[in-house]
């Protein structure tokens, strides 16, 4: 009886510390894999960054060229009209 006693006994603490090993594996797996995510996140976060400033210098680009060409055909419109005006 004693002996089923202290199986018990010692078969509880051998649980007991295995689960305090298995949480704190846990915890560190965790941690580990928050971080991951974390630098993931920041990783994409800046890559969007960087195509989205690209696309923005891109865009402003062509709309600068297409003001320049809109404002050229109005200054050859308006002296098409002009010398037309005189004639």
């Amino acid at each position: 009886m004693m002996k089923k006693i202290v199986f018990s006994i010692a078969s509880l603490l051998l649980f007991v510390g295995c689960k305090e090993t298995t949480q704190e594996k846990l915890d560190a797996a965790k941690d580990a894999v928050s971080q991951e995510v974390k630098e993931k996140v920041d990783s994409v976060t800046t890559k969007t960054e960087k195509a989205l400033d690209s696309t923005t210098k891109k865009i402003k680009s062509k709309v600068d060229t297409l003001l320049v060409k809109g404002a050229t055909k109005v200054e050859e419109k308006a002296k098409a009209i002009k010398e037309s005006a005189k004639q």
